[in-house]
């Protein structure tokens, strides 16, 4: 069994990506239980390089395969702000709740309908021979005028979602596993991992 790295600490996302990929020859692991402890730099200026980077940086200390995610939320009426900042949005001890704040704060006045947000993921896959690809997927929704729900972390509490007349953080699991932007993100990898498997040899 082959095994896939993903540039993360998180056990959320190493048992999310397991779930993903149980039918496939591949043994999931972090970049702790490997031993690597590197914080990669994001200085990129959109997901698909944040990701790459970080992939491409781990793949080229493990020679393994390596997965690695960048996302965020992006707001129409702040024209994509945070995207790419929002984990870092606000003091760099800013709380989620502290950064949900100062996002509604900074919308304060505008109407439901100028509210359009969406969470987006995208996900590099890096193989040792060089070879590689980025694939992106959201979830689109509004920003809601207060927090709601205490099922998610980071901007779920603030992001509505209308087909389920709830915020991320309301929803339950299942749900947001099949409707979040890294679930989908997910399997768009799953399909396009298979695609490479005759040229890397992961059976």
């Amino acid at each position: 069994m082959n095994v896939l790295v993903v540039a993360t600490k998180n056990q959320g996302k190493i048992s999310e990506i397991k779930k993903v990929l149980a039918d496939m020859s591949f043994e999931v692991v972090s970049i702790g239980d490997i031993g690597i402890d590197i914080d990669v730099e994001e200085d990129g200026t959109t997901f698909e390089e944040n990701s790459m980077k970080k992939a491409q940086e781990i793949c080229k200390i493990s020679n393994k395969i390596v997965i690695a995610d960048d996302s965020g939320l992006e707001v129409d009426f702040l024209d994509g702000a945070p995207g790419i900042y929002s984990a870092r949005f606000g003091d760099p001890e800013a709380t989620d709740d502290d950064k949900n704040q100062k996002l509604l704060g900074m919308l304060e006045g505008v109407p439901f309908e100028k509210r359009t947000a969406r969470f987006v993921c995208a996900i590099a896959v890096v193989f040792p021979d060089g070879k590689a690809f980025v694939v992106r997927d959201t979830c689109e929704g509004f920003i809601d005028f207060e927090c709601k729900g205490n099922n998610g972390f980071g901007y779920d509490p603030i992001f509505y979602v209308p087909e389920y007349d709830k915020t991320m953080a309301q929803l339950d699991t299942d749900i947001k596993n099949k409707i979040s932007h890294r679930a989908k993100a997910l399997n768009k990898m799953a399909e396009k991992i298979k695609e490479y498997l005759p040229d890397t040899n992961c059976f």
